[in-house]
């Protein structure tokens, strides 16, 4: 057992936002049940770090108690980073874009590849691209992301548009109810200059859509394809780094 007053919140906690309800709800469970799970901290000066269990922590805090279970291990930043992600993507209490900082922090801080951070959390190379390039978005989009008006497929569509038509096009999408391949047809029109809506504009060939999608989910990119009627064409894959497009090309090769 180890005082709550004595439990520091960790330095490589993706998450941000906690639900005030379900934190009570939880509180209340505590006060009657106790804590059954221990937390999971790491010695950090004369005091612990929290490694996994900040939610149960908070919790505990609410509920007024002085004292939790909690296992104390010895780790490097780096697994304490990567255990951080995982828990919280395996009780699914991350937003897309807590995801999102997360993989880019475990990239930069610790020189992890795209690749390596897949394997280390259980994902495809391409869905850990997918979901990094959504900080990419205008911040005023990214708030829609994490208060959960817009949906991640959306938000993909939406990083095709120009950063200051974001804003604009992202309430379009949520005070209409447009589908993904609407936003999808919408941003290829705001960029050929058509300015046309999704409702309105030519009706794409569901073919050559799915060969898109499926295209840039193989690839971990935007994939554009123009196909002609004679069946000639043009396609364009896009990428947001140097580091994707290295992924791009190892997927090509």
């Amino acid at each position: 057992m180890i005082g709550v007053d004595q439990i520091r919140r960790g330095s490589y906690q993706p998450r941000r936002l906690f639900d005030a309800d379900l934190l009570q709800e939880l509180s209340d469970s505590i006060k009657a049940e106790g804590m059954i799970q221990p937390i999971i901290v790491r010695p950090f000066a004369d005091a612990f770090e929290l490694v996994a269990g900040e939610r149960r922590w908070r919790a505990a805090q609410l509920a007024g108690l002085a004292e939790i279970p909690a296992i104390v291990r010895e780790m490097q930043d780096q697994s304490v980073a990567a255990v951080s992600v995982i828990e919280n993507i395996q009780r699914k209490d991350l937003n897309p874009l807590e995801e999102a900082a997360a993989f880019e922090r475990l990239c930069d801080e610790f020189g992890m590849t795209h690749k390596a951070v897949a394997e280390a959390v259980g994902r495809s190379r391409a869905s850990v691209t997918n979901l990094m390039r959504l900080l990419e978005l205008h911040d005023g989009v990214k708030v829609m992301v994490d208060r959960g008006e817009l949906e991640m497929g959306h938000a993909r569509a939406i990083l095709g548009a120009p950063q200051d038509q974001q804003v604009t096009l992202a309430r379009d999408v949520i005070k209409r109810g447009l589908t993904v391949r609407a936003v999808e047809k919408l941003v290829r029109d705001l960029i050929s200059g058509k300015g046309q809506s999704a409702a309105s504009g030519p009706v794409a060939d569901p073919d050559i859509d799915r060969l898109s999608q499926k295209l840039g989910e193989t690839l971990g990119a935007s994939v554009r394809i123009q196909h002609k009627p004679s069946g000639r064409g043009k396609l364009e894959i896009s990428y947001g780094s140097v580091t994707e497009l290295q992924g791009i090309l190892a997927h090509i090769k």
